[in-house]
């Protein structure tokens, strides 16, 4: 199977899992919403950003801590990689198409974390300039494999990365974006296809109810 297909069916799988335990919340948002969220503040990963660059998440000790920075702000969560043909690069595209229907304040309180999969041929330099395409500001994030499979058992992630005979690399991954809060909950899951009007106005939703608690 290729790798577009397995992103695919893994969004599918996730999507499926999802609106067995969704709750009544979702009636309000388009994204999926568990009945316990995941828990995902506890941990942290390194962050390469050029810090000129980062978004206003939390980094402590060069690692970014997977929780908003504040009350009233989320930290958007994605799992990708940058040789990713289809699924990644149209996420990203349909959040910053989002983040462009929101106010200028609302879109300041909206930090994204992207984390890559494929950490041997992601370098730093080659992450920054990918993501200025798609946030300005920004969390680029790179971590060793096995520091990074405990972050995605958090959120119930997953990703391969094999090398064929031929030297071609697949990857696949968990094709879903995360909003995460101040307190490390992942309040909502977006899985790949959910426009970017749908984005925006559950964001828009997510940053007032956030003001209204901070």
């Amino acid at each position: 199977m290729r790798p577009a297909s397995l992103l695919r069916r893994a969004a599918a799988i996730v999507a499926l899992t999802l609106l067995t335990g969704a709750c009544a919340d979702e009636a309000a948002l388009h994204g999926l919403v568990r009945d316990q969220p995941l828990e995902v503040g506890g941990f942290a990963l390194p962050d390469v950003t050029n810090p000129s660059l980062r978004a206003g998440g939390i980094v402590d000790g060069g690692r970014l801590l997977m929780r908003a920075a504040s009350p009233d702000r989320l930290l958007l969560v994605y799992f990708g990689f940058l040789n990713c043909p289809d699924v990644c690069p149209t996420t990203l595209a349909d959040l910053r198409s989002a983040l462009t229907l929101l106010d200028e304040a609302q879109r300041g309180r909206v930090d994204l974390a992207f984390i890559t999969v494929d950490p041997d041929r992601d370098g730093p330099e080659e992450l920054a300039a990918y993501l200025r395409h798609f946030a300005p500001q920004h969390h680029a994030v790179r971590a060793p494999a096995a520091e990074l499979a405990p972050v995605m058992d958090a959120f119930l992630a997953s990703s391969t990365v094999e090398v064929q005979e031929d030297g071609t690399v697949d990857v696949a991954h968990t094709a879903v974006l995360y909003a995460v809060d101040t307190d490390g909950r992942v309040v909502v899951e977006w899985p790949f296809g959910t426009s970017a009007t749908m984005l925006a106005e559950d964001l828009a939703i997510l940053l007032a109810d956030a003001a209204a608690g901070a």
